[in-house]
């Protein structure tokens, strides 16, 4: 299953983050949940769908200066784990905000968004929260995953 939607945060739900989400192939109740965040910052969460660990590949074999073609990743890491791609921070791919304030960011209030996020999000789809998750990422990502992971242990 894919889906790809909005979820707000913020303090009046200004901040619209959008998100790819993708199920496990091999068996989405008991693999884990996978929170991807990606470099940049302000890289879209498109990207680790399509050059990264997605199940989507761009067809450069055929590539011919055209409308590229999409293929099937062997080795995506949805073979064994449901991952969500966000566009974080705010102004990042899809993700916006109503109120030109809502665009103001940095790592922490990018953090504190990510955080709000994955918990709207398991509210809903509480299907997933018995899932072991993973907060991970690549790049500038490594430097938010950990403070995304002080969000969740703080649990505010």
């Amino acid at each position: 299953m894919w889906i790809n939607r909005y979820i707000s945060v913020g303090e009046n739900d200004e901040v619209q983050i959008f998100y790819y989400f993708v199920e496990s192939e091999r068996d989405p109740d008991t693999d884990p949940l996978l929170l991807w965040l990606t470099g940049g910052p302000g890289c879209s969460g498109f990207s680790g769908l399509v050059y990264e660990i997605g199940p989507l590949a761009f067809d450069l074999s055929s590539f011919d200066w055209s409308l590229p073609s999409l293929v099937l990743n062997p080795y995506s890491w949805t073979k064994v784990a449901n991952i969500i791609f966000i566009d974080s921070p705010v102004g990042t791919g899809f993700s916006y905000a109503n109120t030109a304030e809502g665009y103001v960011s940095s790592d922490t209030k990018a953090a504190k968004d990510n955080y709000l996020f994955l918990r709207k999000w398991l509210l809903n789809h509480p299907r997933f929260l018995k899932n072991q998750l993973y907060v991970t990422g690549d790049s500038y990502g490594g430097k938010i995953v950990p403070m995304v992971t002080l969000e969740i242990d703080q649990g505010q």
